[in-house]
C-alpha cells in the first residue's frame, strides 16, 4: 500500500470470505503487504483409513485485517475475499483487545467452541488465573455447566470456554 498511515489510524475490520477460502485469502492478503489475522483452531480429523491433526479457521470464513479506512478496497479487490462485516449501515471496526483476547484464546490449550446462537448477556466476569488471566467476558448457562462466554461484537458469533468458577473474579 503506498499511503504511509500512522498506527493510530489502523483498525481491525472482520471480512468475509469465500467459503473455504481462508487460507487462501489470508495468504492473498499478506502478500499484498496487509497485516492480517486468520484465527486457526488445532483439530483432530477422523478419516476411514487415518486420524490426522489439521488446523482449521476458528470463525468459518473470517478473516481480520488491520488497515487504515481508504484501504478498504484493495482488500475487496483480493482473491477470496467476498466483503466486509457492516453493523449498523457501517463497516464494523473491532478494538485490538478483542483480537487480542481471540489470539490469548488460541494460545491457551482450551478446547473452544464457536456458536451462532444467540446467547443472552449475563453477569460480567474477569479471569483471575491460568492461560487466559485477564480476560474479560459474560456468564452464562449453557449445557448446564459455567462457562466463559467471550463476546466478539460485530461478529454475529460468541465463543464458548470452559472455565472452573474459582478462576473467575465478578466486575
Amino acid at each position: 500500500m503506498a499511503l504511509t498511515v500512522s498506527s493510530s489510524d489502523l483498525k481491525w475490520y472482520p471480512v468475509y470470505t469465500h467459503p473455504r477460502a481462508e487460507k487462501k485469502a489470508y495468504a492473498a492478503l499478506t502478500e499484498k503487504g496487509v497485516e492480517a489475522y486468520l484465527p486457526l483452531n488445532r483439530k483432530l480429523k477422523q478419516w476411514s483409513d487415518r486420524k490426522k491433526w489439521v488446523e482449521e479457521p476458528l470463525l468459518k470464513s473470517y478473516i481480520f485485517v488491520r488497515i487504515a479506512h481508504h484501504e478498504q478496497a484493495a482488500v475487496l479487490m483480493t482473491k477470496g475475499i467476498a466483503r466486509f462485516i457492516y453493523f449498523s449501515g457501517k463497516v464494523a471496526a473491532m478494538p485490538d483487545r478483542q483480537i487480542n483476547d481471540l489470539k490469548l484464546l488460541l494460545t491457551s490449550s482450551l478446547e473452544l467452541e464457536v456458536t451462532e446462537e444467540d446467547l443472552q448477556p449475563g453477569e460480567k466476569i474477569t479471569i483471575k488465573a491460568g492461560p487466559l488471566k485477564g480476560i474479560t467476558g459474560e456468564i452464562i448457562a449453557y449445557r448446564s455447566q459455567k462457562q466463559l462466554l467471550l463476546r466478539l461484537n460485530n461478529l454475529g458469533c460468541s465463543i464458548i470456554v470452559n472455565v472452573a468458577a474459582s478462576l473467575i473474579n465478578r466486575l
